[in-house]
């Protein structure tokens, strides 16, 4: 039988030389393994970087990774055995290698378990141990609930399997960084897979929520929700063998036969969103695009009766007096000024007051009486005819002005229109808010229709912009009880797992704003779930190609924000805030440098491709904990379909082989095929009249319903 003491002997490959908080290291033995190790039970690869070892102590063993092999010079003879007399020992090369500690191993039950940090650290001339198969796989595999979705293998812990807690996966956030071609797409294909396949295996079978549709297998659907915001229309067609199948959404054209359509109406934008569309000004449009909402959502519509065009008129002479306040209209040419206007004033409301009737009738003739008498005190008539005005003074200027007031308080003073403010999402048509601004604008009276214009005509022009009526305009109704059920998952489940929504085929003049506007719905009737069950409903957004929608804060000097900057800040706000209402988000990008660096350290696990770009290697190692450093230096050259899988997630850094993806379960990103094409192997027919037709929006069978030439007519 062999004891402890003999096994760990037979294990130890050399002592500890130096220690220190963040590297250890290690004087290898002569004999210890030069290329393969036998004595873990099974041929083990040593020495190898990223490979592990393990440092007895009196909690356990302390775990490390090699980060650095090299061969050192020996200042003095060292062999093992006796001396042979009369032979001379030269000093010889001695083999040393620079381990991380990442954490503690444990042995509970005769079973191996990894605790994170080291609570002792080993001592000068300790022994340095191989691990054995069971304690590597124990190393890089979780045990429990942190091992419940499959991810792939680890090649360097005789491939072992690495599993993941979605808990910690998705409540934390994760980011899938690599170059294009590293194999990002389908790591996030075969993540969102394992997640839903393992869901459906551990799932309980009780009875089925009534309503819901059972899934292929003839179990229910797992309630798990999974929102995939795609803009390159890699996705449509890898999930549709989960379940009861993928939700999928296109805009028209719709080139998946099982892909819905998608609407985003302008009526669920909010007014932070309107405002960054229509490019509003915050000091005067924005103020009047909020009001305009708000009477558009309560169903209360500003229209120029008789009323509202004397409102406007009395607001514009109020604004022309406040020139002259405290001062009174003095000279000749002021004077003058002032005169006509309240004259071409007093004809107006004269002619007002006849259509009136009421207080407000009474209240406008009383006024224009008074305004008369003060216009005939101060008028004079020249024997040639002509006529002109007197200064006027203060006081006649503020009587005019008080009885301009006395107008107004014969106006109702606004309605309470209860909870419905202009963000609420109360459906309402959208084509009329450019008209209803301009009414609105009217009734301010003043300079508001100049400040105004630019904006009811850039809300008229996307209005009227064919590419994007089909989303922001529909045909077809849906409130949004429809919208947050197909999109984010009916009662249980009962629609499928994962919802895609295909945005290739978006203008890209509104990409940034539906991206926003779906993200933001998504989390805030998560919040509203929260806020009436007191419970999460846990759900992932996943956004592919981060790095244009999410790219960091540039300063700029423009008051008004742009899509981009709307978008970054509606993803910021999931990162910072999602975790508390159950929604998870996942990141993809190529360019991790141009992420927002809010966003990017909210997320606590990676997944981390092959990632050539120096920047990129210098932002990723300012992220991830010193313990890593060993394996980020593999990055460049990783080859596809590995990753290296740190964080939250998982214990130890580990190298990951994610697992591999049939055809029709792979996204569609392949590279293209030039050489293939360019030797006719798979021939490229083109059409440029089919293109160009589908480019300018017109039909490209109208040519062929016209009438052939001499063909008959009936």
């Amino acid at each position: 039988m062999t004891s402890p003491i003999s096994k760990i002997s037979s294990l130890t490959i050399g002592t500890v030389e130096s220690v220190a908080p963040d590297e250890i290291k290690v004087l290898l033995d002569i004999d210890s393994p030069r290329n393969t190790a036998l004595n873990t039970g099974v041929p083990t690869p040593f020495p190898r970087i990223n490979s592990f070892v393990l440092l007895p102590n009196e909690s356990g063993a302390v775990v490390g990774i090699v980060v650095w092999l090299g061969v050192e010079r020996s200042a003095y003879p060292k062999r093992q055995g006796l001396k042979d007399f009369g032979l001379i020992d030269l000093p010889f090369p001695l083999r040393k290698m620079a381990v991380c500690p990442i954490g503690t191993l444990l042995s509970e039950k005769n079973k191996w378990r990894l605790e994170r940090g080291v609570q002792s650290f080993p001592s000068v001339g300790d022994p340095v141990i191989l691990p054995t198969r069971e304690q590597t796989i124990a190393i890089v595999t979780g045990q429990g609930k942190d091992s419940r979705v499959p991810l792939g293998t680890c090649p360097i812990a005789h491939d072992a399997p690495i599993a993941v807690d979605p808990d910690k996966l998705f409540g934390r956030h994760l980011a899938v960084l690599g170059n294009t071609g590293s194999g990002k797409s389908c790591t996030l294909a075969a993540l969102v897979r394992s997640a839903v396949e393992s869901a459906q295996k551990s799932l309980k079978k009780p009875e089925i929520p009534e309503g819901a549709e059972e899934a292929q297998n003839g179990q229910a659907n797992p309630n798990a929700r999974f929102i995939i915001l795609d803009p390159n229309g890699e996705y449509s067609k890898c999930f549709q063998d989960l379940g009861a199948g993928c939700r999928v959404f296109q805009v028209p054209p719709l080139t998946n036969s099982d892909a819905a359509e998608f609407t985003l109406p302008a009526w669920m934008w909010n007014s932070s969103e309107w405002a960054t569309v229509a490019q509003a000004a915050p000091r005067a449009q924005r103020p009047l695009l909020q009001e305009a909402l708000r009477n558009l959502r309560s169903n209360k519509q500003i229209t120029l009766t008789i009323e509202n065009r004397l409102f406007a008129r009395c607001k514009s002479l109020d604004s022309f007096l406040l020139q002259y306040a405290g001062t009174g209209a003095i000279g000749f040419q002021s004077s003058n000024n002032c005169g006509q206007q309240l004259t071409r004033f007093w004809e107006d409301v004269s002619t007002y007051a006849q259509e009136l009737s009421g207080d407000i009738k009474t209240r406008t003739e009383r006024a224009a009486a008074v305004i008369k008498q003060i216009i005939d005190n101060r008028m004079w008539t020249g024997r040639d005819g002509r006529t002109g005005f007197n200064d006027f003074g203060d006081t006649d200027l503020s009587s005019v002005g008080q009885w301009l007031q006395n107008i107004f308080q014969g106006f109702p003073q606004g309605e309470n229109a209860g909870s419905v403010n202009e963000d609420s999402p109360l459906p309402f048509d959208p084509q009329i808010l450019a008209e209803h601004l301009e009414s609105l604008a009217m009734q301010e009276g003043g300079s508001a229709s100049q400040f105004i214009s630019t904006l009811t005509m850039r809300i008229k022009g996307i209005m009227s912009d064919p590419r994007m009526n089909g989303v922001i305009n529909p045909d077809s109704s849906v409130s949004l009880k429809d919208w947050l059920d197909l999109h984010v998952g009916s009662d249980g489940g009962g629609n499928g797992p994962v919802a895609v929504i295909d945005l290739s085929l978006v203008p890209y003049e509104i990409l940034h704003l539906v991206i926003a506007v779906s993200s933001r719905l998504i989390l805030e009737s998560l919040q509203r779930y929260r806020k009436l069950n007191n419970q999460n409903l846990p759900t992932v957004l996943v956004l592919e190609e981060a790095h244009t929608f999410v790219a960091k804060r540039l300063p700029r000097g423009d008051e008004i924000p742009s899509p981009a900057d709307m978008c970054r800040g509606i993803f910021e706000r999931v990162a910072r805030e999602g975790r508390k209402f159950g929604l998870g988000l996942v990141l993809s990008s190529q360019r991790p440098s141009e992420l927002s660096e809010t966003v990017l350290s909210q997320c606590n696990s990676f997944l981390l491709h092959r990632i050539t770009n120096d920047r990129d290697q210098e932002l990723i190692s300012r992220l991830v904990p010193d313990n890593a450093r060993g394996l980020l230096r593999e990055l460049p050259s990783l080859p596809t379909r590995h990753c290296i899988l740190l964080g939250i997630a998982s214990k130890v850094p580990a190298l990951v082989e994610v697992k591999h993806l049939e055809d029709g379960q792979r996204p569609e990103s392949d590279d293209p095929d030039f050489w293939k094409v360019w030797t006719n192997e798979e021939p490229r027919p083109i059409d440029w009249d089919k293109i160009t037709s589908d480019w300018a929006g017109s039909e490209a069978e109208a040519d062929d319903d016209s009438p052939q030439e001499g063909g008959d007519s009936q």
